[in-house]
């Protein structure tokens, strides 16, 4: 299979990346694109412009590559989490809306690729694979900051709100994708709002 058409100022920047960089950007591009099980090691290593014996030199296995690709989109996340508190220290409102706003800025690059956990459990079905694991990790721990921000904002049941408002990130994401709902990431803070406030937030932590 080839790699795909160079685009400028991409492929310069991609050239300069170290090795393992390079063979993680060009997964995350083939991944996205055509799913984790449809893309083969020689195609990321075409797309890496390397070789198989180099990527397996970097991951011991495809599943190796697939996982530390997922680790790396997870951290993104668990930093946008970390600099919504650190924002806003002891506002528990205000970071769950920040987090929700960076959900909401993220949308238009989800509408265009899709979202990467979406995306790859499909091909996951084992749920012992170690990157399937990882993705409910990821999300159990999403989820229980999501409840920590809630207490501190003084909802009434965090719980509940927590899990209300990971369904309205997480169903905004596939509607930016499949394009069933205009104004989504408007939506979405709104509905955000909304559930503060249905909690016991209104003008005040």
């Amino acid at each position: 299979m080839a790699g795909s058409p160079p685009r400028p100022g991409r492929d310069t920047r991609v050239a300069r990346l170290p090795p393992r960089e390079r063979i993680l950007d060009a997964a995350e591009e083939l991944f996205l694109r055509e799913g984790i099980r449809a893309v083969g090691v020689q195609a990321i290593a075409e797309q890496a412009k390397t070789t198989k014996m180099a990527l397996y030199r970097h991951f011991v296995t495809k599943d190796a590559l697939i996982e530390e690709w997922l680790r790396i989109v997870a951290a993104g996340y668990s930093t946008a989490f970390d600099r919504a508190e650190a924002e806003h220290p002891g506002d528990g409102r205000a970071q769950v809306l920040a987090v929700a706003r960076f959900i909401a800025e993220g949308l238009p690059d989800i509408a265009q690729r899709g979202c990467p956990f979406v995306n790859s459990i499909a091909g996951l079905p084992d749920r012992a694979h170690p990157a399937r694991r990882l993705i409910e990790e990821h999300k159990a721990t999403q989820l229980r900051r999501l409840m920590g921000m809630c207490e501190r904002a003084g909802v009434r049941a965090p719980d509940e709100a927590a899990a209300e408002i990971t369904f309205l990130m997480e169903g905004a994401q596939v509607s930016a994708q499949n394009g069933s709902v205009d104004r989504v990431g408007e939506r979405l803070l709104a509905a955000a709002e909304a559930v503060l406030d249905r909690g016991g937030t209104v003008g005040g932590r």
